[in-house]
């Protein structure tokens, strides 16, 4: 499931590239993406599951945080990083929040963590020294500051969405958390603002791909569905059955993925280095799935 989840993940990225191409800012997105999100989930739960529709006072609290440091930010953060920076560098610094939620795990939490998990790591953020590649001095700055808030916003996704799912299905902990993101975003970016005629046109789809064009509204369409709906499902689902260290750990799988996906479609390109570090990431992701 994660593995699904981090490929759709890793496919939607591009489709976002394409969709800032357009004069979208990463506000915008993120609060299109949450709201359609939003919809979408809560159609599922009214149809499916009524009665996993009510909230209590208390679980108020943790789902506004999961909607808004959770999901809110770490989509606006990714966005933005992406905009700035290539795909997989963006990607393997937010991904270095599998190492805060095994620290977290251990010393927080008192969970034993195994010392092949920690290889793991170890070889994960290895693979990401290299493929960041910083010995160079050429790097954006804020767009690595960025994505460094991804990392920590990501890491607390995961680590409060697993708290979540001990008292709440996944589809409805979801719904309830992209309540409060849409809310957020409603606030920042009024709707009524919102450019709607720029969801008539058709765009390029860049890259080597650049000679084909999709209408501007299936692209949102995909980003919400197959981008955030179907995965981010996926990703919490899978929370209750192997824990938020190795769910974080396999979710590794999108830069790398995102990485291949790039240099096919938007010709971005990668040196022995990199490629290297793809190879240690996956190496670190197949390790921590011995770790039973």
């Amino acid at each position: 499931m994660v593995a699904v989840a981090a490929t759709l993940f890793a496919v939607n990225a591009p489709v976002v590239k394409v969709i800032e191409h357009t004069g979208f800012s990463s506000e915008r997105l993120t609060e299109v993406r949450s709201t359609g999100a939003m919809l979408g989930l809560w159609a599922v739960v009214l149809v499916t599951r009524r009665q996993t529709a009510r909230v209590t006072r208390r679980e108020l609290v943790l789902l506004a945080a999961i909607g808004v440091l959770g999901l809110a930010l770490v989509q606006w953060s990714y966005f933005f990083a992406i905009h700035r920076l290539p795909i997989g560098e963006a990607l393997l610094i937010q991904y270095l929040a599998p190492l805060l939620v095994a620290l977290w795990a251990r010393f927080a939490f008192r969970e034993r963590v195994r010392r092949r998990v920690w290889a793991a790591l170890g070889l994960s953020l290895a693979g990401l020294v290299l493929i960041v590649e910083l010995w160079r001095g050429s790097l954006d700055g804020i767009g690595i500051a960025v994505a460094g808030v991804a990392c920590l916003s990501y890491a607390f996704y995961v680590l409060a969405a697993e708290l979540g799912t001990r008292e709440r299905d996944p589809i409805s902990l979801l719904a309830w958390g992209f309540v409060f993101a849409s809310l957020f975003w409603a606030v920042l970016q009024p709707w009524w603002s919102f450019p709607t005629s720029r969801l008539e046109g058709s765009t390029s789809l860049l890259g080597h791909l650049s000679s084909l064009h999709a209408p501007l509204w299936l692209l949102v369409l995909w980003m919400i569905v197959l981008g955030s709906i179907v995965p981010f499902v996926l990703v919490v689902s899978a929370l209750p059955r192997i824990g938020a260290t190795r769910t974080a750990i396999v979710a590794m799988l999108e830069p790398v993925v995102a990485i291949l996906v790039a240099w096919a479609w938007l010709a971005e390109s990668l040196d022995a280095p990199q490629l290297v570090g793809a190879a240690l990431t996956l190496g670190g992701i197949g390790l921590a799935q011995t770790a039973r």
